[in-house]
């Protein structure tokens, strides 16, 4: 039973928890205590490190609010579980959301509209990684080759097939839908050819995979310029992960990366989006989600909006306009 089905807040919870001050103010001492779901990702995986980041930081921070992190296999089953409350917050790909709402993610014309972007994260950057010694340098080379594109129902595997379809080379390679954990040791194992790890970069299954052997990061936005990609998909872009990132991979990398977004259901009240959103993006807190995860440098107040393509959350509308954020029409 999922933990949102376990904590149904009653109609007298619900009033306690609503907040009466002009610019949702904090949440009053007495109320009782409103339990929250946070759907994360797959272990090793960066969004597991924001989730359980910025679920310890409200739970810890917001009078009356505990927040539960719950593992994922990332991007589109958290859009789902937001999507029918399993789960209150969750992160989703920019480029996921904006293909749900329009009823055109992968064999899945169900459209997902009570899902509300609150903020940009990260750039989640394509990492197509393969052993230095296998002769492989040019993403054509995977034809026919076995590739890890992370577990089936996450961002990384759905970017993936969007990647590869663009490259005219989905129905070519063989799709291993497993972890970055389990990637990156059978990539060391030679049980695949080459690994896709679509998250923030530094990333710690992609520096576990080059501490055991020499690893070569393929160029990937040379290969989506060639084909497709941008034209089918417009929300990716071009992105650099610099020489050095990565322990023997001594030149930059170019890439294509997505925006990683902390998103909330609709049912959440404006109160309780503003309020999360005002602990995160406070001084103390953007500095305790910079010591979970080198990406979270990423997280400003200037950066906020970046990214999104789809409706904000009536709470986040209210807080960016308040912090000077002009929005667009997608966006409102």
């Amino acid at each position: 039973m999922m933990l949102k089905q376990l904590f149904k807040p009653s109609k007298t919870l619900i009033a306690a928890t609503m907040v009466a001050v002009a610019g949702f103010g904090a949440s009053t001492p007495s109320q009782a205590t409103e339990r929250l779901a946070f759907s994360g990702g797959p272990d090793g995986g960066t969004f597991q490190y924001f989730s359980n980041g910025i679920a310890t930081r409200l739970s810890r921070n917001l009078e009356g609010v505990e927040v539960s992190n719950m593992a994922s296999a990332g991007s589109v089953e958290n859009l789902r579980r937001v999507n029918s409350r399993d789960a209150d917050f969750g992160i989703v790909y920019s480029g996921d959301i904006y293909l749900g709402q329009n009823g055109k993610l992968t064999e899945d014309t169900r459209k997902y509209r009570n899902v509300h972007a609150l903020s940009y994260l990260y750039g989640a950057p394509a990492h197509l990684i393969v052993l230095d010694g296998s002769g492989i340098t040019e993403v054509s080379q995977l034809a026919g080759k076995n590739v890890a594109v992370g577990p089936a129902g996450s961002g990384a595997a759905a970017s993936a097939q969007r990647f590869f379809e663009g490259a005219g080379l989905w129905d070519s390679i063989k799709p291993q839908y497993i972890g970055y954990n389990q990637g990156a040791s059978a990539l060391g194992d030679r049980q695949i050819d080459a690994l896709w790890v679509f998250a923030g970069f530094p990333n710690a299954s992609v520096i576990q995979a080059a501490s055991s052997n020499k690893i070569r990061l393929l160029q990937v936005f040379a290969a989506a310029e060639q084909g497709t990609l941008f034209t089918d998909h417009p929300y990716y872009a071009q992105v650099t992960i610099p020489a050095g990132t990565y322990s023997g991979v001594d030149y930059d990398v170019v890439t294509v990366q997505d925006s990683a977004l902390w998103v909330a259901g609709r049912h959440l009240s404006p109160e309780q989006v503003y309020n999360s959103l005002k602990e995160i993006y406070s001084e103390a807190g953007l500095k305790f989600m910079s010591s979970v995860s080198q990406a979270a440098s990423a997280m400003t107040i200037d950066s906020g909006t970046m990214g999104i393509v789809t409706p904000l959350h009536e709470g986040a509308k209210t807080f960016w306009t308040e912090h000077g954020k002009t929005l667009t029409d997608a966006q409102q």
